[in-house]
């Protein structure tokens, strides 16, 4: 048989999913399918995402080659652990499909492997879109998010995907309202006491407090992501994906409050 070699990033990035807390693998699993796949559960009581990494160098230390690691990859994955849960069979083949680009494999529907085109910086971004998007949907993220998932804005970092989703949030505000203006302008004017929308009926004092802390919420956002006199991106700033994450959760909430709003009066 010919021997297969995966990199040790792309062993790494499988245990990751494999071993993922909430999506992956439970313990007995992964001890049982190790066995069917000839690869000693060398270090059963860590972590499941440690236990199979190390069991995957082992194995791949010792055979020269990852046969025994795509091997498990097909146990774990047999379409026939999956009957009535596709959804699971589908996320996981495909987070898996993901690292196995960079070697130039691909795991199909099917059950079996066939060789691909290895993914290069192109398709490192495409991935990185990807996962963004799954996240956000994961989340229920708002539908005005999705439009910033875009791998040409995540070139750099996760910043450009966040700035740009804050710059549609406030261009949304301006549609909804008719007044053209930005940043703490615009929210203070369409937001005010003598408000352009509202996101609640603002009869009571707790509305009109939650109006303003509505308010509040977003003049953050503003200064977040704006410098203070320029209104530039802070291009040097390196978000992480959890980070955007949270923040377009953020974002996403605001919009979820924009769907309910009420002009009162025109700008």
């Amino acid at each position: 048989m010919e021997k297969r070699i995966l990199t040790p990033i792309v062993i790494e990035g499988i245990a990751n999913v494999l071993g993922d807390t909430a999506e992956g693998l439970t313990g007995t699993e992964i001890h049982n399918i190790l066995l069917q796949s000839r690869i000693e559960d060398v270090d059963p009581t860590n972590t499941k995402r440690i236990r199979l990494y190390n069991a995957f160098a082992e194995s791949h230390n010792t055979l020269k080659c990852s046969n025994n690691i795509l091997k498990f990859i097909a146990n774990a994955l047999a379409p026939a652990r999956f009957v009535g849960n596709k959804d699971r069979f589908d996320n996981l083949r495909e987070k898996v499909n993901q690292q196995l680009a960079f070697c130039g494999y691909q795991y199909n529907e099917n059950g079996k492997f066939s060789i691909i085109e290895k993914a290069n910086v192109i398709a490192d971004v495409e991935i990185k879109a990807n996962n963004l998007k799954q996240e956000i949907e994961k989340r229920n993220g708002h539908a005005e998010i999705f439009k910033y998932c875009k791998a040409e804005l995540l070139q750099n970092n996760y910043f450009h995907a966040v700035f740009e989703a804050n710059k549609g949030l406030f261009q949304r505000i301006r549609d909804l309202s008719g007044y053209n203006e930005d940043g703490n302008k615009l929210i203070e004017y369409v937001f005010s006491s003598n408000p352009v929308l509202i996101i609640n009926n603002f009869t009571s004092k707790s509305e009109r407090d939650e109006h303003t802390g509505f308010a509040n919420l977003l003049k953050g956002l503003c200064s977040m992501f704006r410098n203070p006199e320029a209104h530039e991106p802070k291009i040097s700033w390196v978000i992480e994906k959890q980070d955007a994450l949270e923040i377009l959760g953020i974002i996403s909430y605001c919009h979820r409050r924009l769907d309910k709003a009420q002009k009162i009066r025109i700008a």
